[in-house]
């Protein structure tokens, strides 16, 4: 893929979502342990989150798996309820996801704008040479 066709926004979604899925798979045995957490209950919701993440990051080509980044976000922070850790680690994972987001999506933008100069700049160039 050439150098055009990377997304940063993608880059830095999928890291922050693969380092929150190691996160939420290591809630299983804090819900399990300390929050008496049902077994089943614990491992569906822990590691069903972790596979999402996962899942999630390599599906982010589609402008919608975004939302469901989004989604992802407001499950870890909701998940506090069980784990009170959770607040302040889901908080954090959902503040890094927006600013990858956000400044991702910047990036961008600018990258695009600065290809359609390099690319008007090469079009003058090669009609001066006509």
């Amino acid at each position: 893929m050439s150098e055009r066709g990377r997304s940063p926004r993608r880059g830095m979604c999928a890291a922050v979502l693969s380092l929150e899925a190691i996160t939420l798979g290591l809630t299983t045995p804090v819900m399990i342990t300390i929050a008496d957490v049902d077994v089943a209950t614990a491992l569906a919701v822990g590691l069903g989150l972790m596979l999402a993440c996962l899942l999630v990051a390599g599906m982010l080509r589609g402008e919608w798996a975004y939302g469901l980044g989004w989604a992802i976000q407001v499950a870890a922070v909701g998940l506090g309820f069980v784990v009170p850790m959770m607040f302040v680690l889901g908080g954090i994972f959902a503040l890094l996801w927006g600013t990858a987001y956000l400044l991702g999506r910047k990036i961008e933008r600018e990258r695009a704008a600065a290809y359609a100069a390099l690319d008007a700049q090469i079009a003058a160039e090669g009609e001066d040479d006509a």
